[in-house]
């Protein structure tokens, strides 16, 4: 649409370089499944090390001559960098491969547009690629002279490149207008949530961590559930209930990913207030991934980036029916409180004890009880019936009345004190 070059196709090229002055260092294995889930065909993966990139063409002329032997022999056309590349490293080197050259953000940007199914997943995917285009423009046009005026109207003009870069903030304007509208409703109905007082829990976790095979496990949703990358994007709420809770909303989202590019991260900030703004997140690892740790280390640093680090987490190891000898448990803190769940989403294994774990961790904030009043407490049943905290009321043979009230602890005792009465003074039935 905004420029000229060599079209796309499935046959690819990967290419991954270590960088000794890095401070991690990881294989090539994920981005092969990123670009498979991206649809591509993966006929070679180049490897090689440097101390630092490039700036000419990211990779030493030897490793590009290797490379362009193999795109000549194979007839790829695409080759995929797991890097970020500048966009004049793109351009030199697709000059000299003569195909197309994508760099990790562009492949989970092509992913992203795939898999996007709500209008508002769709927004923010064409947000992040006109972000990602606006710094390629130059690349195109190059060839052409400046627009030429009507009469009364002759001079320099607008370039090709001025008018399209203008077009694109005036379409990125009008996007964030939309995703603003957008965002606006899902405050709304969180704060409609809130009311409510109906907890949110919010999975998070790194992709294909399986976090859409416990959503739909748990809820009978029938979320897109698939053994890749990113096989969910857009995100989706649903009602539980839960002992001793009742009905907590469960929100699936976007998988993290290590170098999840930042205006990824920027473009989808609506839909990850989800997890910003829960009542308690659930961290889904897998449990047989021998790169956990480190992928658990990338999700909280995504995190913090979204302003999500404070929220209460329970980390949920799955998939243990991939591991000999785990079996489903809780396992809890010195104060014995839980802060690990093993469970396996596909056998079912675990859930129920992933739901006592929910309801003990959010139990502590609740009030969940039912109360016997006597007639001068008067004031304090009225003041619950106003709270909107009464779920159930009857009376016993001695005529007190029996409540049964749900409301956060602290909205509770606010209550007791206007009420001018104790705990000790209130009888649970």
């Amino acid at each position: 649409m905004f420029f000229e070059r060599p079209d796309s196709g499935d046959v690819a090229v990967l290419v991954h370089i270590d960088f000794h002055d890095k401070n991690e260092s990881y294989g090539p294995e994920e981005f092969v499944e990123l670009a498979i889930s991206a649809g591509a065909d993966p006929v070679a993966v180049v490897t090689g090390s440097r101390q630092r990139p490039d700036a000419r063409y990211f990779i030493g002329t030897g490793k590009l001559a290797e490379i362009k032997d193999i795109v000549d022999r194979e007839e790829a056309e695409v080759v995929l960098f797991d890097h970020a590349l500048s966009p004049s490293q793109e351009r030199n080197l697709e000059s000299i491969l003569q195909c197309r050259v994508l760099d990790r953000t562009g492949l989970i940007l092509d992913i992203f547009a795939q898999r996007a199914r709500t209008h508002e997943g769709k927004l923010q995917v064409e947000l992040a690629q006109l972000q990602h285009m606006s710094t390629r423009l130059i690349r195109g046009w190059t060839h052409l002279e400046r627009q030429k005026g009507g009469i009364g109207m002759r001079g320099p003009g607008e370039t090709q490149l001025e008018t399209d870069r203008r077009l694109l903030r005036e379409r990125i304007k009008a996007i964030q207008k939309r995703l603003s509208k957008v965002g606006s409703q899902r405050d709304q109905n969180r704060r409609s949530r809130s009311r409510s007082e109906v907890p949110t829990v919010s999975l998070v976790g790194y992709t294909n961590a399986g976090k859409s095979t416990l959503f739909n496990r748990a809820t009978g949703a029938e979320v897109y559930a698939a053994d890749q990358l990113f096989a969910t994007l857009d995100p989706t709420l649903r009602r539980l209930d839960v002992e001793q809770i009742g009905s907590i909303v469960l929100a699936d989202t976007v998988g993290f990913i290590r170098q999840l590019p930042h205006r990824l991260i920027k473009a989808f900030q609506a839909t990850l207030k989800e997890s910003s703004e829960a009542d308690l997140l659930l961290h889904i690892v897998d449990a047989a991934d021998i790169s956990r740790d480190e992928n658990m280390a990338h999700v909280d640093s995504v995190l913090e980036e979204i302003g999500a680090s404070e929220v209460p987490t329970l980390k949920v190891f799955n998939k243990i029916d991939a591991l000999e000898t785990a079996e489903p448990r809780i396992d809890r803190d010195v104060d014995g409180n839980p802060y690990r769940v093993w469970l396996s989403a596909r056998d079912g294994q675990g859930i129920d004890l992933l739901k006592q774990a929910i309801a003990e961790l959010l139990s502590e904030d609740v009030f969940n009880e039912t109360l016997s009043l006597s007639n001068e407490s008067g004031r304090l049943r009225a003041m619950l019936f106003e709270h909107g905290a009464v779920r159930s009321e009857r009376f016993d043979e001695t005529g007190r009345s029996v409540l049964e009230v749900r409301l956060p602890k602290k909205d509770y005792l606010q209550i007791l004190a206007r009420a001018e009465l104790s705990e000790n003074q209130i009888q649970t039935a």
